[in-house]
């Protein structure tokens, strides 16, 4: 087998964001650059020796992309990743954190599949978008990330798309995983996973447009008139709760009915640790709501449980299964109870 057969193959799909943005006749940048020009702006991505291929799927900034957007990129590299080692998707900064999870939840190879950016622009000076594209395409091309669905890399960590957020506005720092840390980081020029996740948590549907998922932070002295104003508009919701998990007591009876209605997501607003489920027992408490039909989003973030909950919303499945489903996406239950196969043995 000659060099050229063995060496690895990634696939990059651009979407567009400030990684491939350029100055605009009117001032500011926008979304201009090829998958090809990211590509071409790499220093030693050629001593890598990694076969790349590019594929231009959208040219929009990070906040303007749709979920079908994300399922229709799903679709697409599952059709061409066959005979590739790994996908790297290029994007706008602030929507990594909710593409990447969609994508986890959607791709079922065993192929990583790779999203990064960058926040600042080509025409800065010290721009990141090249150093991120190459720890991209090297995490992307290497065994160890196999298995591990999608990831997010940058400013050289490795962090899996469950955990991960941005944390920051300008910052090249910006993204974190404030439950677990990283999976590993880029030594070298290469992947260093200290950390493997072990089950994974595919959902057999795909979400679309027009269904109607909210987030509402509850905030001090809410009284209800903005839950009551969006409840009669969703198809489910996610409450960013005070604390471990909490709400004014005024708010009980609304959330109550609501849960007989549709699904209602309990998460916190903190950025960071779990919902509890019996340390209090104050009306409004964690432990209140989630006897009165809340569901616990248990570590997932109330950004990362919207997505959720929007595609299990697409399986047509029953509030039991989507209670199994964020027990086990959020850590509070065993992996075994998510509704469909988790098994990473699987698989080439």
């Amino acid at each position: 087998m000659s060099s050229a057969e063995i060496r690895p193959r990634v696939i990059v799909f651009a979407l567009g964001g400030t990684i491939a943005m350029s100055r605009t006749s009117t001032g500011g940048v926008a979304p201009a650059l090829s998958a090809d020009q990211l590509i071409a702006a790499i220093p030693g991505l050629g001593d890598t020796e990694i076969e790349v291929e590019v594929v231009d799927f959208r040219q929009l900034p990070g906040a303007s992309l749709k979920v079908s957007d994300v399922t229709a990129l799903a679709d697409a590299i599952d059709d061409r990743l066959a005979n590739a080692d790994g996908a790297v998707v290029t994007q706008g900064t602030d929507t990594i954190e909710e593409t990447a999870y969609l994508l986890d939840l959607l791709h079922t190879a065993a192929q990583p599949v790779v999203v990064t950016g960058a926040m600042r622009n080509p025409t800065l000076a010290g721009a990141d978008g090249p150093a991120n594209l190459l720890a991209a395409i090297q995490t992307a091309a290497d065994p160890q990330a196999r298995h591990q669905g999608c990831l997010v890399v940058f400013g050289d960590e490795i962090h899996a798309a469950r955990r991960v957020r941005k944390t920051h506005t300008t910052s090249t720092a910006t993204f974190q995983s404030a439950n677990g840390g990283p999976l590993g980081y880029i030594v070298e020029g290469h992947p260093r996973l200290l950390n493997h996740l072990t089950h994974r948590t595919n959902v057999p549907a795909k979400p679309v447009d027009d269904t109607r998922v909210a987030i509402m932070t509850i905030v001090l002295g809410d009284d209800g008139t903005t839950l009551r104003a969006v409840s009669e508009h969703v198809d489910g919701l996610v409450i960013a709760g005070l604390g471990a998990g909490h709400v004014p007591a005024d708010l009980v009876p609304i959330l109550e009915n609501l849960a007989s209605r549709i699904p209602v997501v309990l998460a916190c607003r903190t950025g960071a640790g779990s919902v509890l489920e019996s340390t209090y027992g104050f009306p409004g408490s964690e432990r209140d709501l989630l006897s009165r039909g809340l569901i616990s989003a248990g570590y997932l973030d109330p950004i990362k449980a919207r997505i959720l909950l929007h595609t299990l919303l697409a399986t047509d499945c029953d509030n039991q299964a989507i209670a199994a489903a964020f027990g086990a996406a959020g850590g509070y239950r065993d992996p075994e109870t998510w509704p469909w196969p988790t098994d990473l043995s699987e698989g080439n």
